[in-house]
């Protein structure tokens, strides 16, 4: 039988560029539910503004 994964696939998107109105970048990425029930926050590169930026978890 399979084991039954808490873990889920979660959309990162760039908070700088949204809150100036650019295109915002978006990753995939898979995270533990039960281990990390908040919202991801992880350093990614925006290649828009060419720069390292804050990435959230969206809904």
């Amino acid at each position: 039988m399979a084991k039954k994964s808490g873990r889920i696939v979660v959309t990162l998107e760039c908070t700088e560029a949204r809150a100036a109105g650019l295109t915002p970048s978006r990753y995939t990425t898979e995270k533990n539910k039960s281990k990390t029930p908040s919202r991801l926050e992880l350093k990614k590169y925006n290649p828009f503004l060419k720069k390292h930026t804050l990435h959230r978890e969206t809904k």
